[in-house]
């Protein structure tokens, strides 16, 4: 069996993909270990980030988006895609200073699969990470191609969600 850093996929429509990822996160924080978590198409105030960054994590602030793709015009999604694209070479920078052990790319799965980030850019980011630790990619839509490349995959299937019944999105639960 070939040791080596690996790479995760947390992918799917349930809810948990970014849960298990920052878990990981805290696990490798645990032993004393660097770690890097990026956020693509979040804005940075969830309660998971404020934790991790208190426990030593390196946060990649980002470029933030304020609207959901479905939201824009086409404009402002040229913009966005620009935006996002324009992240890849800060975060692999960010990645050759820190070393890190561990690297979070939250929801590059689905800003890969709705065009924000190139499938080209999104591997290179990954390959350049492997290169110093584990990997872990979460967000739904999780191309083939990039589940081939994973080491660990896991498909998180919704079954029932207060959401789909009007709850909204709750503090310290959903961000």
């Amino acid at each position: 069996m070939e040791k080596g850093n690996k790479l995760h996929v947390y992918t799917g429509d349930g809810k948990g993909k970014t849960t298990a990822s920052m878990g990981l996160a805290l696990r490798m924080l645990g032993y004393g270990k660097p770690v890097l978590v990026v956020q693509f198409m979040k804005q940075p105030n969830s309660g998971e980030l404020k934790g991790l960054q208190q426990l030593g994590a390196h946060i990649h602030q980002g470029a933030v988006m304020n609207r959901f793709t479905f939201q824009m015009d086409e404009e402002e999604l040229q913009r966005t895609k620009q935006e996002q694209t324009a992240e890849v070479d800060r975060i692999i920078d960010e990645i050759h200073r820190i070393q890190p052990a561990l690297t979070v790319l939250d929801e590059l799965a689905v800003a890969t699969a709705h065009y924000l980030v190139p499938q080209e850019d999104a591997m290179r980011l990954i390959d350049e990470a492997l290169k110093t630790g584990e990997v872990v990619v979460t967000g739904r839509g999780a191309s083939e191609a990039l589940m081939d490349k994973a080491d660990y995959v896991s498909v998180i299937q919704a079954k029932k969600h207060p959401y789909d019944e009007g709850l909204p999105a709750r503090k310290g639960i959903e961000w």
